[in-house]
């Protein structure tokens, strides 16, 4: 039977890093749940790998034919862009690794179980994850500051700890050291898997 493993924390906490050195540990031979966005693709990214991205028309096709698990819409000051859960998983034979928010994972384990779906929750200090943010969006050849604020400041909201709370999540990892926090994070995933 898999398991789910779901990697949350406001932007810039190190996610993306996490999850890749997750994939690439051959112990865990992890699936990747790839999620849809309506979003623009970002300077780096590669549809298919980090998200598949697609337009509000495709979205609106697969809503309609029951796929969509869990959706979520964000006004950006680029317009509206969806980010978004098709059921394509295969959790009998398979244990997968995600990305996203504390409102995917509600619906996850809604949809899934409480038994299939195991947090990951990451934190940083929030002076940090702001110099983080400005140096990933400096890099980008169009830096689009304003949405990166947005992003800094809802965040606040969304992963607030009464929202942490009510999601049932208790372990936290710290990420100020990468190594240890790498360390602390394998050992949780093993003690799930191999109980």
């Amino acid at each position: 039977m898999g398991k789910l493993f779901y990697i949350m924390g406001k932007s810039a906490s190190g996610k993306d890093t996490i999850y890749q050195k997750l994939l690439e540990d051959p112990e865990f031979h992890f699936h990747r749940l790839i999620i849809y966005t309506t979003r623009p693709i970002r300077d780096g990214e590669r549809d298919g790998q980090e998200y598949y991205f697609v337009s509000e028309g495709a979205f609106q096709s697969l809503k309609a034919a029951g796929k969509i698990i869990e959706d979520r819409g964000y006004h950006t000051v680029y317009g509206l862009w969806r980010y978004f859960t098709v059921d394509n998983m295969d959790l009998e034979n398979y244990s997968y690794l995600g990305i996203g928010t504390l409102e995917s994972y509600e619906q996850l384990k809604k949809y899934y179980g409480v038994d299939k779906v195991c947090p990951i929750y990451i934190e940083v200090e929030d002076g940090e994850r702001l110099k983080r943010a400005i140096a990933r969006e400096e890099t980008q050849e169009i830096p689009k500051y304003e949405e990166m604020c947005r992003r800094f400041l809802a965040d606040s909201q969304d992963f607030s700890e009464a929202n942490i709370k009510a999601a049932g999540i208790s372990r936290r990892f710290r990420n100020t050291d990468f190594i240890t926090c790498m360390s602390d994070i394998e050992k949780h995933v093993k003690s799930v898997l191999y109980c």
